[in-house]
């Protein structure tokens, strides 16, 4: 009879928890989705601004797949090119060009050529996404259910040097992003499917490795060309967006003869020359693509030189 007693006073309990939404638990307790990375990009903007371009990002993985999947089929490599983009956005450090349809770099080295609608690049960032998982675990008790789920994506990226069609640096990142549901047994509903942790866990990887890259990029050296010398001035592409401003010293350089190596077959610049230093006395124009520094010549010489032949660098 005890017994009895303590059920009927159990059940009595549970019903009133459902009739009176007050006295029941509270719906299930989702705990905000966590990501694991090892590290955050970098702080300090370059000084001046390089262009980079966003090539393509495949999906290598499994994950995704169908028999009919082409290059325009693959929306997780779409969206890891996207949130590399937003990335280097976001740093402020760089022009960033979005070449997703860019399969081959001969397609960017054209695009310097007249006529050309495009702006060129000085490298082009391709990469893939070598792992992707995930995992879904689920624990039952008497009184509340337990759901974890989790993603784990890494993603392989490299740096191309657009004139010369080498890839100068790879490298490599991972990321791991997870949720946790937890629902009392009378708490009515059970936890959903996390779609989002897809996004989280290639965002982590990517983070993963930006830091590295904008540090790599930052340490080759900008570069930009002269667009005319007129009446003593020298004019350049690039202006106040892309860092430059009055009083900035530049130097001219020309590029060396091209030779032909015997033993490799591959063709070489010897090494560039000193011709001239500038100092910029103004900016003009409006936008990251369309600005320009009026510069004067402080020592040495750029009179009769073909303007070809000569960029621009910092010291």
């Amino acid at each position: 009879m005890r017994f009895l007693r303590i059920f009927a006073a159990a059940a009595v309990s549970a019903l009133a928890a459902i009739s009176h939404p007050s006295m029941a638990q509270d719906a299930p307790a989702a705990i905000e989705p966590t990501a694991v990375g090892k590290a955050q990009p970098a702080s300090d903007s370059v000084a001046l601004k390089r262009r980079v371009a966003i090539g393509r990002f495949t999906n290598e993985t499994r994950y995704g797949q169908t028999l009919l999947r082409d290059s325009d089929l693959d929306p997780l490599g779409k969206q890891a090119a996207d949130i590399m983009a937003a990335y280097l956005v976001q740093s402020d450090a760089f022009i960033v060009l979005e070449r997703t349809d860019v399969s081959e770099v001969r397609k960017e080295q054209g695009v310097a050529g007249e006529g050309a609608s495009l702006i060129g690049a000085d490298t082009l960032i391709v990469g893939s996404i070598v792992e992707f998982g995930r995992a879904d675990e689920g624990k039952r008790g008497v009184f509340k259910r337990e759901r974890t789920q989790r993603a784990y994506a890494k993603v392989a990226i490299r740096l191309v040097d657009v004139r010369t069609g080498v890839a100068f640096h790879s490298a490599t990142g991972s990321g791991e992003a997870t949720t946790e549901t937890k629902t009392l047994m009378f708490g009515g509903s059970t936890a959903q499917y996390d779609g989002t942790l897809t996004d989280k866990a290639l965002s982590v990887a990517i983070e993963d490795v930006l830091e590295e890259l904008v540090n790599t990029l930052a340490a080759r050296e900008w570069r930009t060309d002269i667009l005319a010398v007129e009446n003593g001035q020298v004019f350049v592409t690039g202006g106040e967006t892309q860092g430059l401003k009055a009083g900035d010293v530049l130097i001219v350089k020309r590029m060396g003869r091209e030779v032909k190596s015997r033993q490799t077959g591959a063709t070489m610049n010897l090494p560039s020359t000193v011709v001239a230093h500038l100092v910029v006395e103004s900016t003009f124009g409006s936008g990251e693509l369309q600005e320009g520094s009026i510069t004067r010549v402080t020592e040495g010489s750029i009179e009769g030189l073909p303007i070809n032949e000569l960029y621009v660098v910092t010291p």
